[in-house]
């Protein structure tokens, strides 16, 4: 994959891992577009990153992701590389009967609607371009769940099996689908956990990340795992209930 030359629309891309990309992808000479919810993270965005373009767009709403594909093949028409960064996570208590419709399926709507929304809205766009990708952010807990925040994890591990049915549907288009499955990110999301959550797991720093996230771009590895969220792959798939046990933990302060 080329990663210079490019024009990438980013989603989530004022804050964490989103910005981060941003900024690393500005750096090798691409042309760069950032939506979010919010903005002021916008404006504050594009004050931090040099020639960034910025739109307020919520991926949890199929009109304003028409809108945003108008704009776009109107001032993007060169539009080359869709990165679904877009996502929140809630911890959840299930055993919670007050829990509200909007509790239980935001993340669903965000994490997992806006990635797919977005892909079949952009698909005719990318296939016009050279050099087209989409890549979608699930988690390293796409592949284990962290029980305390199951409706966040269920949709990492939605997005993780359908980038595998994505990818073999548009091998032939010559688009490119890749996975970014990070693990613990120094982000705004750390703020989700306490520090008895997090005590003994390495925190990767987010520049780190995306530098990583970029190797593997470029060396066409369609998944990419970088730091723990590649031992939670394999522990998932050879000692699943140790890992399930371990990360369950957390539950109790849920009570």
């Amino acid at each position: 994959m080329k990663l210079t030359d490019n024009t990438v629309l980013i989603t989530g891309g004022s804050s964490g891992i989103g910005l981060e990309i941003s900024r690393q992808f500005l750096n090798r000479n691409n042309k760069v577009i950032i939506t979010g919810r919010d903005e002021k993270k916008l404006q504050h965005a594009k004050q931090q990153l040099d020639g960034v373009a910025v739109i307020r767009n919520d991926v949890s709403n199929p009109d304003d992701i028409e809108k945003l594909y108008q704009q776009a093949t109107t001032d993007f028409p060169e539009l080359n590389i869709l990165i679904n960064n877009a996502g929140i996570l809630h911890t959840l208590d299930l055993r919670d009967s007050n829990l509200s419709a909007a509790d239980l399926t935001m993340e669903i709507d965000i994490n997992l609607k806006g990635t797919i929304l977005m892909n079949n809205v952009f698909l005719p766009l990318l296939k016009c371009n050279n050099n087209p990708a989409i890549i979608n952010v699930s988690s390293g807990l796409a592949f284990v769940p962290l029980p305390m925040t199951p409706v966040y994890c269920s949709t990492k591990a939605a997005i993780h099996s359908y980038s595998l049915s994505l990818r073999a549907q548009l091998r032939n288009t010559g688009v490119k689908v890749f996975e970014l499955a990070p693990p613990l990110t120094e982000t705004e999301m750390i703020g989700s956990f306490n520090e008895q959550d997090i005590r003994g797991v390495s925190v990767m720093s987010v520049d780190g990340m995306v530098a990583d996230f970029l190797k593997g771009l470029a060396k066409d590895e369609y998944e990419i795992r970088p730091g723990l969220a590649n031992q939670l792959k394999f522990m998932s798939r050879f000692f699943p209930s140790f890992i399930l046990r371990q990360l369950s933990k957390s539950v109790d302060r849920l009570h």
